[in-house]
């Protein structure tokens, strides 16, 4: 201090100058902040202005896609339709396929009529063919609106619908097999002909079906079709261009002791199995395509199972499987790896291992009157229904072990339509037959054949629903899930074959839920275990699952 006050004594202007500077320092200083402090503010107006919007707009769109803008409307399907057809025939097809797009259901089936429906007014001639003729029709599978016909070929042996890129189309087509021999691919969306070939299947053939899709061996992008026709002891092969119908190759036969039918295979390499009462041939597609076409197919996919072909003969190519004599039926049963094949003939059926060709079980069963049909009887256990003349009627017969889970005695007739199944929520099915349930002690067949539908879930064993029964002819049935996980229904065709005089033609759709709320319930056992009203309850409360 005293050094400051001597310093400031000797200088005393010195003083006063560091003093002013200090000042003009502490004035730039309070200037600079307070432009800072400004800038500051505005930018914080800024800020808030811009929340502000962006949560005004934001209210903006909510408000707008909540009351404005309307959301896309779900059809609302009618538990019950009809559509009638008057001086017609049906064919023995349906469909279920989403036709239009809108995520539910379609149902497409054939018959032959004069002329379509009034909404339509289309004729055999618009189509060149003489009249009456075969027509195809999709019908809308919310409320019955017919959605486009289409007059298709004089007569039809086979219909097949939903084939992918038919016709080199986006959306998936059917392929109509006329009579006389003819193939015709329709858009399934529009109805439209994609191409149309004829084709020399010759006289007195049948069709060995279904149509298998093959792999594109012409190279055009688009996957191609194999057709087996049957004449006599011959089965001919046509593989056509799924683009546009042409032939590729020549027609090639196969020798077969009898009626043939067929399975296709898929495991390492593609092979189809055909099968008559007394044999068993099996022909790889690389075979079939080299003798059409006199090339190898260059397909690395599809190449030749080594253990198969040990055991197929070169030169008539029998494949010995068990005893495969009076074969009824075969069918593939997916396995843990690959697809094993069940081998039913007149007294028992068996499952072959499809990779090594041995028995995984035997089971006896006499007269297998349909296609075995697979379900799950315990939750994701694959199960297989079969229908018998001889009693019990109705076994589901676990696919892995061959034991019999459930059985019935049923009484149905010749004419009545297979079994179908419906998965449900609980990983497991709903079973779907047809016959006449008669009690033990009351066994005697009523005067005027019934034929009743019958539902089994396996949550009660011992209960069967039953939910129509009725005397009409049934042409074709089915049951599906109309939308994804839920509105389960089943699709009658009723009326006269295409051998018989025309008359009324009757397409049905009803909810299954329908039915169940207003079945009989009849009990297995005489042990009644709830309510009857609870049972139905239970069973119409009861959820569905797209598999």
């Amino acid at each position: 201090m005293d050094n400051k006050d001597s310093e400031a004594e000797i200088h005393p202007l010195k003083t006063e100058d560091v003093k002013a500077q200090e000042n003009h320092e502490n004035s730039v200083e309070r200037r600079i902040v307070s432009k800072q402090s400004s800038r500051l503010s505005r930018l914080s107006r800024w800020r808030t202005a811009a929340f502000f919007i962006s949560l005004f707009l934001c209210l903006i769109i909510v408000f707008a896609f909540s009351f404005i803008i309307p959301c896309p409307e779900r059809p609302v399907s009618e538990r019950t339709w009809f559509r009638n057809y008057d001086n017609a025939v049906a064919y023995q097809f349906l469909a279920i396929e989403d036709a239009n797009e809108d995520k539910v259901q379609d149902v497409i089936f054939a018959l032959k009529a004069s002329n379509g429906t009034s909404s339509f007014n289309r004729s055999c001639l618009d189509e060149g063919l003489p009249s009456p003729c075969a027509f195809v029709a999709a019908v809308s599978g919310t409320n019955g609106r017919v959605l486009w016909e289409r007059p298709a070929a004089e007569e039809i042996e086979w219909m097949e619908c939903g084939i992918k890129q038919l016709g080199g189309a986006e959306a998936p087509g059917c392929l109509v097999v006329g009579k006389p021999g003819s193939l015709t691919a329709i858009d399934l969306q529009t109805g439209k002909v994609q191409w149309r070939q004829s084709s020399d299947f010759g006289a007195n053939y049948t069709v060995l079906t279904p149509v298998s899709v093959i792999p594109d061996v012409d190279s055009d992008g688009v996957q191609d079709l194999i057709i087996f026709i049957a004449t006599g002891d011959k089965i001919k092969t046509f593989i056509h261009s799924g683009k546009n119908g042409k032939q590729i190759g020549s027609t090639e036969s196969l020798n077969v002791d009898g009626k043939a039918r067929y399975i296709r295979l898929n495991p390492d390499s593609s092979y189809f199995l055909f099968y008559t009462e007394n044999s068993l041939y099996a022909y790889s597609l690389k075979d079939l395509y080299s003798a059409a076409t006199g090339m190898e197919i260059k397909l690395p996919s599809l190449e030749q199972d080594l253990h198969w072909e040990k055991n197929i003969d070169s030169t008539t190519h029998r494949l010995s499987l068990l005893s495969s004599g009076d074969i009824r039926y075969l069918a593939k049963i997916p396995g843990r790896s690959r697809e094993n094949i069940l081998v039913v003939n007149s007294e028992m059926a068996a499952l072959i291992n499809a990779q090594n060709l041995q028995t995984l079980w035997t089971l006896n069963v006499s007269r297998v009157v349909s296609e075995p049909l697979l379900g799950y009887y315990k939750p994701d256990v694959l199960g297989i229904v079969l229908e018998s003349e001889i009693g019990p009627n109705v076994m589901i017969v676990e696919s892995g072990s061959g034991a019999v889970q459930w059985d019935l005695k049923l009484n149905s007739r010749a004419e009545s339509p297979g079994p179908a199944t419906l998965s449900t929520a609980d990983h497991r099915s709903t079973f779907l037959i047809w016959g006449e349930y008669q009690a033990a002690g009351n066994e005697t067949r009523s005067r005027a054949p019934l034929q009743k539908l019958y539902l089994f879930h396996p949550s009660y064993t011992n209960v069967l629903l039953e939910l129509r029964n009725s005397t009409d002819q049934i042409i074709a049935f089915s049951a599906a899930l109309f939308e994804r996980s839920r509105h389960a229904c089943y699709v009658l065709l009723r009326g006269p074959q295409p051998s018989e005089e025309p008359g009324s033609v009757s397409l049905m759709k009803r909810k299954l839920k329908e039915d169940v709320s207003e079945s009989r319930v009849i009990w297995l056992s005489q042990v009644a275990v709830d309510s009857e009203q609870y049972v139905r309850d239970r069973l119409y409360r009861m959820r569905f699952h797209s598999r």
